[in-house]
């Protein structure tokens, strides 16, 4: 299949309800409104291939973009391959769910990550910490340096008040990740998340909401999901 192939693939799956969701979630046109369980059918016929994956997300179209996450090869990928992603994810549905998660998947996963948290970007900083609750959502324990992970959560607790408003939800989710995901540091992450936690984000509009790593936790303990590990992060 080619662009074209595929972009009618997309177009002739989109919904009106889903676009306007999207649209309510910071996307912006042109988008069809594709959920995302609907692209499967169109993985299975191309499989992972690089080339067609820059060429969706280069459209600029959302649902085109989220697609060419599914479908690119991390390990193909340069870092800078991932900064021009990043620069092009001008929302978090594509920095934390496309760009974070299809860079969770390459050998650089963390060095890119990183750079991120440092970057003093809003949207690259989520990234960055959403990428690291992607690795320790699937990847063995041993992957990790636990003296680093408690000072990233160090960090959280120094921070979070002050980050960034999409910051704020994957430093959020990090400890709830650590915690769920990262056994070794579970008792640090519950420590920090009852010291932080509920924490205010308020969104475009203005509104405040507060959201609590530490419900979240308590939650995933109650259903026995303590050391939970995905097969594999991408759909």
């Amino acid at each position: 299949m080619d662009l074209e192939m595929v972009m009618q693939e997309l177009e002739a799956l989109g919904k009106e309800r889903l676009k306007k969701m999207y649209i309510s979630n910071g996307a912006r046109e042109p988008l069809f409104g594709v959920a995302t369980g609907e692209m499967k059918p169109i993985f299975k016929k191309i499989k992972y291939n690089q080339p067609l994956a820059e060429q969706l997300y280069a459209t600029g179209n959302y649902d085109a973009m989220y697609f060419a996450g599914i479908i690119a090869e991390p390990n193909v990928m340069t870092e800078a391959d991932y900064e021009r992603w990043m620069d092009a994810a001008y929302f978090y549905m594509l920095s934390d769910y496309v760009v974070a998660v299809t860079l969770s998947e390459a050998d650089i996963a963390q060095e890119v990550a990183d750079k991120w948290i440092v970057s003093g970007e809003d949207l690259k900083m989520s990234a960055g910490w959403s990428c690291y609750c992607w690795l320790l959502g699937s990847r063995p324990d041993s992957e990790f340096v636990e003296s680093k992970l408690a000072k990233m959560l160090e960090q959280v607790a120094a921070t979070i008040h002050e980050a960034p408003e999409r910051t704020k939800y994957a430093m959020n989710n990090f400890m709830y990740t650590v915690a769920t995901s990262y056994l070794p540091l579970h008792d640090k992450a519950v420590a920090i998340a009852k010291t932080v936690c509920p924490v205010e984000v308020i969104n475009d509009k203005g509104k405040s909401k507060l959201i609590s790593a530490l419900e979240n936790i308590q939650k995933a303990e109650a259903r026995g999901k303590l050391g939970f590990k995905r097969k594999q992060v991408r759909c």
